[in-house]
Formats: structure tokens, sequence, C-alpha cells
């Protein structure tokens, strides 16, 4: 399962490696939608070369502001702290394992 992450741990767990940070908030039908789709996406990666995030954005509005996050879900993949894609939405396995095949 995903790690959950706050304002002020966002930074110390997305400065290493690729990682796909899902910006949601516990009322969201859509983010509940996606949730399992990262879990499935998660095991399918060895956590050294891929990891999965999650940050409510109710609890810690500052880093969403800080990226001009306006609508959740969003997805910010991040490789090595420097953000590489976002995509906002439900999106199928499929398609994060191709967006996620692009940084590696």
């Amino acid at each position: 399962m995903a790690q959950v992450v706050t304002d002020k741990t966002f930074n110390t767990e997305t400065e290493q490696g690729l990682v796909l940070v899902d910006f949601w908030a516990t009322w969201c039908g859509p983010c509940r939608m996606q949730a399992p789709i990262l879990d499935q996406l998660e095991e399918e990666y060895d956590e050294s070369e891929f990891r999965v995030v999650k940050m409510d954005v109710d609890e810690n509005p500052e880093t969403p502001a800080s990226f001009g996050i306006m609508s959740i879900p969003t997805l910010l993949l991040k490789k090595d702290g420097e953000v590489v894609d976002k995509v906002i939405g439900v999106h199928s396995k499929d398609q994060l394992k191709e967006l996620i095949s692009q940084h590696m």
C-alpha cells in the first residue's frame, strides 16, 4: 500500500528515485476509484525502482498549492526530486505503466 506523506515529509520522501505522488481526498469519488489501481501498480515494481506515495490535500494544503494542484485526483511523477510528468483524473494501470516506462 502506498506510503502517506505530509507537507513536512513530502520533499524527503520524494527526493530520490521515481515516485508517483497521488494528491487525493477522502470525499473524492474518482480518487477512491484510482486508489486500488495505484496499489496494483505499486506491487508490480521493486521499491528501489518505483514507489507510490499519497497526500491528502485537505490535511496538507501547502504542497498541492505549491504545485498548482486545482483538481483531484492529480498524479505527479517525480524523478530524483524533479517533477517529470503530471496527469489529472483517473487513469488505467496500463496508462500509468506507459507513463512510468517513459521515465525509467
